[in-house]
């Protein structure tokens, strides 16, 4: 059983400030509870000035309620708060549901009641819910530890959990319901001083009555729970839908205000929700439209879809709209083509998009018979169904038709509600949970996030994804900062397994003269310093060095550009390297330390392509093999490894082993590496290898081993 079983099926339940003052937090939380709850569990109710109330005695003081209860929701003021919820905690209370504000969010003093409040969980074991949250309903249970006015407005059941930290917003979510969306249970985390988001993430993962989890994320405290909660959700099947919010500088901003959380970087922030097979959308109405699709019909990988209509107008704009979303019409099988044919008028479309004309209003078995024809296609997945105008009862016999059809059908079906006078046939859609997109766009962006889910599915095991030993945790303390030269860094490298050109260090220009005799010409000359992360800039990087008069000097004219250019630098001598041969192309591979999901690998084409375009693709470590293979095609110059005009294609199997054993490389080494940059990396043409080029390496070590050095 999940740790949070009784908190939202409660046995027992106290209200700590129970009250009768009207519009008061404490009236309309009993009010919840009493008149539009159906809960058979024991409630007491606490109140400092009043000796009953509802006709049920009250306590004054959670230690004098003569049973430990589940729950106790607290809704007094925050100075008062910290000593209730202390007089909880030594009472033996699960959970605490603290619906009061003036905390964290309310400046300094409340910031202080906050820590207090945290460590009264931290030492005791009772885990707390909010502060400055809106309560927990639990709508499939009929119960609703909440003062909100619009409870007994959102009763309707259903499989989708919602997990949001702001309370308006999740309100939101949960009135999708007055389009048929049901609801299991939503929970609104507030101030998060104990139990976070990814707390009821991981309860909604294993919660039968759930099928799709919505989460609506302004902030993220702690990311290794936040991954493990998402991990556990996509190992029992539950897709999850998610809204970050802080995706531009002005949105961290706001979220920051408002939950003090860490937002993270957006492009971080939405590798790693990619990665852990959450489906990230862009507004609330579409968190509700993919949710609920996903509810309907579990994709299967399949990407083409059709189009059913009575206009022909609307089945353009539909496809229009489908190709730009890229999104493809399939290509009816015959017998869906001579079915068709055989049902429909001469002047009707019968490929893909099919318009029907107006033959199908007047006539519901003919819409009946077609519609099926079209759903039973082998090649589709999904039916869109554009409905431009309310017709009335011509409108509500086709919602009939499409209700009757989609018992039958293999696939769903998905109307698109184009009027804006939502009519009866809108409701007999929602009542057959069959609820319509309000319109074209928003109902092809879902079909869209749909179908990239299926894919995913059909591609990613998660039951296989390996344990990383700093996924989401902070860099540890108290160790001193490391950097390496180019040199050690390779050679760390290579003694993990990457491939690095043949090299030595040389301390006088003789000393350059021989190794390149012994590596053998042309070589490469760099400055060796642990300080100089960018040697071509002072002029500290000599290529295609083809004699011993060259490198003497490249020696000489190194040494003059760094003591002109970074005079106070340290340098070690010069990096006499292997040059490798003209062609190939030049990639970056880059790992830093998130402050929330710990270390992320970065990809992507050198030169240009980063620096302009910044065309790279992002993942969590550890890598997968598939993940390593879909990163070189998710960029958009991915065709130059392809060979472009006839030029060879490059070595992707070399690099795919280059970027698996960087993941390697970063486990064993985790504690110690902050941030790695080969750039670039070398990629042969095919069967020629993959070689780091050049190496940055920044982390830290222990003080012990700092002082051993």
């Amino acid at each position: 059983m999940n740790e949070l079983h009784y908190l939202f099926n409660p046995r027992s339940i106290a209200v700590i400030g129970a009250s009768d003052k009207p519009a008061s937090i404490g009236a309309r939380t009993l009010e919840n509870l009493f008149d539009h709850s159906r809960y058979d569990g024991s409630i007491y109710l606490v109140s400092a000035t009043r000796s009953e109330l509802r006709g049920q005695r009250c306590y004054a003081s959670i230690v004098d309620v003569p049973q430990t209860p589940d729950v106790a929701i607290v809704v007094i003021p925050a100075q008062s708060a910290v000593q209730v919820l202390q007089e909880c905690a030594e009472k033996g209370v699960k959970f605490a549901v603290v619906l009061s504000s003036g905390f964290g969010e309310a400046g300094e003093q409340g910031q202080r009641l906050e820590a207090q409040i945290k460590q009264i969980s931290a030492q005791s074991g009772m885990r707390i819910y909010g502060p400055n949250c809106p309560g927990a309903c639990n709508i499939n249970a009929r119960l609703g530890m909440t003062f909100s006015p619009s409870f007994p407005h959102d009763l309707r059941p259903g499989p989708l959990g919602i997990a949001t930290q702001g309370g308006g917003l999740g309100r939101n979510l949960m009135q999708a319901m007055e389009r048929g969306i049901g609801v299991a249970l939503w929970s609104s985390s507030g101030n998060e001083a104990d139990l976070q988001v990814a707390d009821f993430i991981d309860y909604m993962a294993d919660a039968p009555d759930i099928k799709v989890i919505l989460t609506l994320v302004e902030g993220i405290k702690d990311g290794a729970k936040f991954v493990a909660a998402l991990q556990k959700a996509a190992r029992n099947g539950k897709p999850v839908v998610a809204l970050k919010v802080g995706r531009s500088e002005y949105g961290q901003r706001a979220a920051a205000s408002h939950t003090a959380s860490i937002t993270g970087a957006a492009e971080v922030n939405s590798a790693a929700l990619k990665q852990l097979g959450v489906i990230e959308v862009d507004d609330i109405d579409e968190l509700i439209d993919v949710g609920w699709l996903l509810n309907r019909h579990m994709p299967d990988g399949r990407s083409d879809i059709a189009i059913y209509c009575s206009s022909g107008g609307a089945a353009a704009l539909t496809a229009d709209i489908v190709g730009q979303r890229g999104v493809r019409l399939t290509e009816f099988a015959p017998a869906t083509v001579e079915r068709l044919a055989a049902l429909l008028p001469g002047y009707a479309a019968i490929g893909n998009p099919v318009d029907t004309t107006t033959a199908v209003l007047s006539n519901e078995q003919l819409m009946d018979s077609t519609l099926l024809a079209v759903c039973s296609d082998p090649g589709v997945a999904l039916v869109l169904l554009p409905v431009t105008i309310d017709y009335g009862t011509t409108t509500e016999k086709m919602a009939q038709a499409v209700s009757r059809v989609q018992k039958e059908s293999p696939v769903p079906i998905l109307p698109i509600w184009m009027s804006d006078r939502n009519g009866k046939a809108f409701s007999m859609y929602a009542e057959d949970g069959i609820v319509p997109a309000k319109s074209i766009g928003k109902a092809v962006k879902a079909v869209r996030r749909w179908m990239d889910y299926g894919k995913w599915r059909t591609q990613t095991h998660p039951q296989h994804w390996k344990p990383w030993p700093t996924l989401g945790r902070a860099a540890p303390q108290g160790a001193t900062p490391l950097s390496l030269s180019e040199g050690n860094a390779k050679s760390w490298l290579a003694e993990n397994g990457l491939p690095v050109p043949r090299s030595a260090l040389a301390t006088s220009a003789q000393e350059a003269v021989r190794e390149a005799a012994a590596i053998g010409f042309p070589v490469v000359a760099k400055v060796s310093s642990a300080t100089l992360t960018h040697k071509s800039d002072i002029g500290g990087v000599f290529v295609n060095l083809r004699d011993a008069g060259a490198v003497h000097e490249a020696w000489n004219t190194i040494m003059e550009n760094v003591h002109r250019h970074a005079p106070g630098a340290k340098v070690d001598g010069l990096l006499i390297e292997e040059m490798l041969p003209a062609g190939g192309v030049e990639v970056l591979i880059g790992v830093s330390r998130d402050p929330v999901f710990g270390h992320v690998i970065t990809f992507g084409l050198g030169g240009i392509y980063v620096e302009v375009f910044k065309d790279v693709t992002r993942r969590l470590l550890p890598l997968q093999r598939e993940e390593a293979t879909a990163m070189l095609g998710e960029i958009r110059s991915s065709a130059l490894l392809e060979g472009v005009r006839g030029g060879p294609s490059a070595d992707v199997a070399a690099l795919i082993d280059v970027l698996m054993k960087v993941s390697d490389f970063v486990g064993r080494h985790a504690d110690a590496i902050d941030e790695i940059d080969l750039n670039p990396v070398w990629v042969g043409p095919k069967g020629e290898g993959a070689y780091v080029l050049d190496a940055v390496i920044v982390g830290r070590q222990s003080d012990d081993e700092a002082a051993r050095r």
